[in-house]
């Protein structure tokens, strides 16, 4: 415990570098007074609405992984599973790169089908985080995550060729934005999708619409007090707010993140990461409902109540999180590996690894057999 001196020394050190830093507070008030007037009512409308999930590092912590495997799964709000392989830090590149396409060239994965389309016929040449073979030098684990994220984009990029009976609004979980790809090939995708998006009208007159939805944003971090105290979105129905590109800027440490084909055009640096327009959005209808950060596919902005709109219905019925998308949520429930299915998984990885050590089999069974974490004992 810190001693009663130690909390009143404390305690004065706080209140100094609160005062010192009153001008951050007053200046972010500023920043965010004028939404306050820009925020506009959502009307609702009746869209469907699906969403497109991938299991993330924490769906499949595994008790005994020597191999650190990771799975790479994707489903949708409807449980459709597009993708399911397994991946470790120390697979080969060249080996993922022979996963998709067939022997002849054509693809075989979603992601195979992204690559063709751009150009590229490695993982290394569509991401520079991919490693390239070195002697004596470790392997960053991190490019596993990426690769995930790389099948995300190519599954979202598929489906959206795919036919649709009625207008149809897919929720991605996340920002759209990404920093993975090498040079101006995710700018090269975001225009396939908007290409894809343009012939759903033109073929069968259906619209689709493309939006993001993340559980955080640096942007509501940074001014969710300044929000509060301005009274932004303090409204009794459920209402939305464009957020101006400088302010996202302001937000971020790399303000690229934040720079779209608007700010580019303006003579700034070509906008490499950005696909989507950030909006503040919450979907209740008291004053104290959560505020969501939701990005709109940069060409449908100016349909940005349509979309909230179409996202509106959905999320009215959010649960177990309220006000927050149900298809979003429902596809969570798919994707994460739980309860039966993880077992499987971790006989799998016990399978695997006992057939590999043939007559040291005998080993892991009494290992098995083992507490894997002890110290747990001192909580009983």
């Amino acid at each position: 415990m810190i001693d009663p001196a130690s909390q009143a020394q404390l305690k004065e050190a706080i209140a100094d570098c609160i005062g010192t830093d009153q001008g951050v507070l007053d200046a972010l008030r500023e920043e965010i007074r004028p939404l306050k007037s820009a925020t506009r009512r959502i009307q609702p409308r009746a869209t469907t609405s699906i969403s497109l999930v991938g299991t993330d590092g924490g769906n499949n912590q595994l008790q005994f992984d020597p191999f650190l495997i990771q799975l790479v799964r994707v489903v949708d709000s409807s449980n459709n599973e597009y993708c399911l392989e397994a991946v470790s830090p120390t697979t080969p590149i060249g080996k993922l790169d022979k996963r998709q396409f067939e022997p002849d060239g054509t693809p075989r994965t979603a992601l195979g089908e992204m690559m063709a389309y751009l150009g590229v016929a490695s993982l290394q040449n569509l991401s520079p985080v991919f490693p390239r073979p070195e002697k004596n030098k470790p392997v960053s684990p991190s490019w596993v995550q990426v690769y995930r994220e790389l099948v995300e984009w190519a599954i979202l990029f598929k489906i959206l060729g795919k036919d649709y009976g009625t207008d149809t609004l897919i929720i991605c979980d996340g920002l759209l934005r990404s920093k993975v790809f090498a040079k101006d090939l995710f700018q090269r995708l975001l225009q396939g999708m908007k290409e894809r998006i343009e012939a759903q009208w033109s073929k069968s007159r259906r619209r689709v619409y493309l939006a993001g939805v993340a559980k955080h944003s640096k942007v509501l971090s940074r001014y969710r007090l300044a929000m509060a105290l301005e009274g932004v979105l303090q409204t009794d129905y459920p209402a939305y707010v464009e957020v101006p590109r400088e302010v996202e800027e302001e937000a971020y440490v790399w303000s690229e993140f934040a720079r779209g084909d608007d700010r580019a055009g303006e003579g700034g640096e070509i906008n490499k990461f950005v696909g989507g327009k950030m909006f503040l959005v919450k979907f209740g209808s008291h004053r104290r409902d959560p505020v969501w950060p939701v990005d709109i596919f940069v060409p449908q902005v100016s349909e940005a109540q349509i979309i909230l709109g179409s996202m509106l219905a959905d999320a009215i019925n959010g649960f177990p999180v309220p006000h927050y998308p149900r298809c979003l949520q429902k596809a969570h429930e798919n994707a994460a590996l739980v309860d039966f299915d993880f077992d499987i998984l971790q006989d799998f990885i016990y399978e695997g690894v006992r057939s590999s050590l043939g007559g040291d089999a005998g080993t892991l069974d009494a290992f098995q057999l083992q507490d894997a974490d002890p110290a747990q004992r001192r909580y009983g």
